[in-house]
């Protein structure tokens, strides 16, 4: 199968796989957050050459998820909304990640140490940020303690992402690595 052919297939399975996480995971308050699209975003900064094609993959993924729970939520097969107001927020710190990924490309294993702890650290502290400082709401106080309140509030969401991570940036490496090289091996390049 050439080149081409196979991250086609691989997009596909991560896209299935970010979408069967949501689906899920998502209900359940519990495991909210325990998604792969960290790790892909990631993932798509350590190996992907074109930066372009780096952005669209995670975007892609996180998007026909988003687009899927959203169909399964008109049909009253899903319990909340796959498209909501202010979502892109989320897509544009979901790219600092793979911001993160380019800066550790070329790095071995500590790399995605390194990357698996970073990435997930600064989506929680900008995602929570960013809910705090719009807060329209009386739910978190404009003060320092309001901001501490919110950031208490996330540690649930950023401890899954950060398990998430973990487990799928590897298993994704392996798998990219064995569907385009044969090779089931976790390196990055």
């Amino acid at each position: 199968m050439k080149s081409n052919g196979r991250l086609i297939i691989f997009t596909l399975i991560l896209i299935i796989l970010a979408t069967a996480c949501k689906y899920f995971f998502g209900p359940e308050l519990s495991w909210s957050g325990f998604s792969p699209v960290i790790a892909i975003s990631l993932f798509a900064g350590f190996i992907m050459k074109q930066k372009d094609i780096s952005f669209m993959l995670p975007l892609l993924a996180l998007f026909i998820s988003d687009a899927v729970i959203q169909f399964l939520y008109t049909q009253d097969m899903f319990p909340y909304a796959g498209f909501y107001g202010g979502q892109w927020k989320n897509y544009a710190v979901l790219l600092i990640s793979t911001l993160i990924g380019w800066g550790l490309k070329g790095r071995r294993r500590s790399g995605l140490i390194a990357g698996g702890i970073a990435a997930p650290t600064v989506y929680f502290l900008v995602s929570n940020f960013m809910v705090w400082a719009a807060s329209t709401e009386a739910v978190y106080a404009k003060s320092i303690g309001g901001l501490i309140t919110c950031y208490e509030a996330g540690l649930p969401f950023y401890k899954n992402s950060l398990i998430a991570t973990l487990l799928f940036l590897p298993a994704i490496l392996i798998t990219y690595n064995y569907i385009t090289r044969k090779k089931a091996v976790l390196t990055l390049a």
